[in-house]
């Protein structure tokens, strides 16, 4: 198969248990906070089943991928949450909202830390680590390589995914933080704005690549000081 079609199966497989990551984050701090709707539902689960929304996690991501290369987001059917079963009803959506940014956040480490330990213990696993890290695609023959590629993908993939979740544009992750600190009057424009600057920033992710690209400058920094 040719190597470019592997590499953009490798990123959807990869951008869709990150999704279900996400989902199934918010639905198990739902449950221990005291909403157990999520969790009735089936959601608090890593099965993609249950999460994929098919236009948000199927056609959206693989138009990109085969479209308009270079940029890879998606997102998933959003997790029920009855707020009136918190006890404390901002601190606890704060909480329940956040989880699913913090998830993919945890997962990014965990890769990073599995690529680290790649490159210290196989000499092509440093080789393929340190193309990675220079931005370039290690050669598939080598029986490392895919795993590298794979652990270097959901390094990116999660940490993209929760710095766009984090920006507080309805409906993301972000938005449901700052409306508990709006005045109620203001959160009708604020939806309304939202949901255009939204767009906006899908047609143009600018403002989104220029925070999350010194992000992963730093990580791959980081796989560089180890892939010696």
């Amino acid at each position: 198969m040719n190597q470019a079609v592997v590499l953009k199966i490798f990123e959807f497989v990869i951008l869709v248990f990150a999704l279900s990551l996400h989902e199934a984050a918010h639905a198990w701090m739902a449950s221990r906070l005291g909403d157990p709707t999520a969790r009735m539902l089936g959601r608090l689960t890593l099965n993609p089943a249950k999460h994929v929304d098919p236009f948000g996690t199927i056609l959206v991501p693989l138009a990109m991928l085969f479209l308009f290369p270079g940029f890879l987001i998606g997102w998933a059917k959003p997790t029920p949450v009855t707020t009136r079963n918190f006890k404390n009803l901002r601190r606890d959506d704060i909480l329940t909202t956040l989880a699913g940014p913090v998830s993919n956040m945890l997962a990014a480490l965990v890769a990073t830390l599995l690529l680290i330990l790649l490159a210290r213990f196989s000499v092509a696993g440093a080789i393929s680590v340190r193309y990675l890290a220079n931005n370039m695609v290690p050669v598939l023959s080598s029986p490392v390589a895919p795993i590298a590629i794979f652990l270097y993908f959901s390094v990116w993939l999660n940490v993209l995914l929760a710095i766009f979740n984090l920006i507080p544009l309805p409906p993301l992750d972000g938005s449901h933080v700052l409306r508990h600190f709006l005045p109620y009057n203001a959160l009708r424009v604020y939806d309304r704005i939202g949901i255009i600057g939204l767009l906006i920033l899908l047609f143009y992710p600018g403002p989104l690549m220029a925070v999350f690209s010194p992000f992963l400058a730093f990580v791959n920094s980081i796989l560089l000081n180890f892939a010696i």
